[in-house]
């Protein structure tokens, strides 16, 4: 930025339909994974602003709480480690606040330290003068979160952030592939409708959940490798249900799909969720499951429209609440001061893209 007052950065969070698990390296390294996705219209922000003398200093609504730093004396461990590890991967000069604040609650399975990530390089990389494509922020997030934080997260929720969409999402040894789902206007508009997310009241850690599925994929845990093998292969039929705009084959598999996962790895559902889910089946729902790597967070539910009254309020009489949502096509993006536009981060398959805010 040539005038450095104010850089808005933002990405969406995410609902994923299938695949998901087949991300982490310990498992598409040996067999390959792949992942259905949609990113939705709640985002994580960042506010960038010229700070103290060569200090930065971030400050978390989330987690309400600071922290503050020398520019020569940055240091990543303890509070808001993610944020403080993005922001010293960037050649800083000067000093800089970073307000940061997500529509969404943290650990409630939408992929959002993803989303924290991508937001925030895309954000520096603009402050600094940068021009970094989707994949290259995406990439970037993944390496920060996985190399150099070592946590045991796939891959899926950086892509999804930084480039927005219905995707499939294909990881190997050799790369990432994100190509959108080719689906007609009216079944996305009719998948849209009979999405629905409801917030159990609960975050939580997934880490011990991935940590475990990472453990006994690096080990060939037989079992839960065929279990991820077979979740890989219905979020290929989700793919082709989608595609196809057979909706209510994609609600039977996201039930089967969520069957195979809460049998993954412990923790991933308990009685409480399991009897959640089945009173939502009970009242007219097909398919559903937790979403993220389970635990806690939100439900995510298939339903045509009809039953979704009946659905809605079941769940909400034990306790559960309904968000409403739509999905998102434009991924990462940044505005700068004295702009009304949010401009999307270039990618191969769209070089720019560009809203108007209202």
């Amino acid at each position: 930025m040539t005038n450095k007052q104010m850089l808005i950065s933002r990405a969406p969070v995410r609902i994923s339909f299938g695949g998901g698990g087949t991300d982490l390296p310990s498992f598409y390294e040996r067999y390959g994974g792949m992942v259905v996705s949609t990113t939705i219209n709640h985002h994580v922000y960042a506010i960038l602003t010229p700070g103290g003398h060569d200090v930065v200093q971030i400050v978390s609504a989330d987690y309400h709480t600071f922290w503050r730093q020398p520019l020569d004396n940055l240091i990543w461990d303890g509070d808001l480690a993610l944020p403080r590890a993005v922001v010293q991967e960037f050649d800083l000069h000067r000093g800089l606040d970073v307000f940061l604040a997500s529509q969404i609650p943290p650990g409630t399975g939408l992929g959002s330290s993803g989303s924290v990530a991508v937001c925030l390089i895309n954000g520096l990389a603009a402050w600094q003068g940068m021009t970094l494509s989707s994949a290259e922020v995406a990439e970037k997030a993944c390496y920060i979160e996985i190399e150099k934080m070592g946590m045991p997260v796939g891959k899926q929720d950086q892509y999804a952030a930084a480039f927005g969409g219905l995707n499939c999402i294909t990881f190997t040894a050799d790369g990432v592939t994100v190509e959108p789902l080719r689906v007609s206007e009216a079944t996305r508009q009719t998948l849209e409708r009979r999405l629905m997310l409801f917030f159990t009241g609960s975050s939580r850690q997934s880490s011990n959940i991935l940590r475990y599925q990472k453990q006994k994929g690096e080990e060939g845990d037989s079992r839960v490798i065929e279990r991820l093998l077979a979740i890989k292969e219905l979020g290929l039929a989700i793919r082709q249900a989608l595609e196809a705009g057979d909706l209510d084959a994609f609600g039977e598999l996201m039930h089967r799909s969520w069957v195979q996962k809460r049998s993954l790895a412990p923790n991933i559902s308990n009685s409480t969720i399991d009897q959640v889910y089945e009173l939502a089946r009970s009242k007219g729902a097909q398919g559903g499951k937790i979403t993220g790597a389970g635990g806690g967070g939100f439900l995510m539910l298939y339903c045509d429209e009809v039953y979704q009254d009946a659905v809605t309020e079941a769940l909400e009489e034990i306790g559960l609440r309904r968000m409403g949502f739509a999905f998102d096509t434009q991924g990462a993006q940044i505005m700068r001061t004295g702009e009304s536009l949010w401009v999307t981060a270039p990618s191969f398959r769209n070089p720019l893209q560009v809203a108007q805010v209202r």
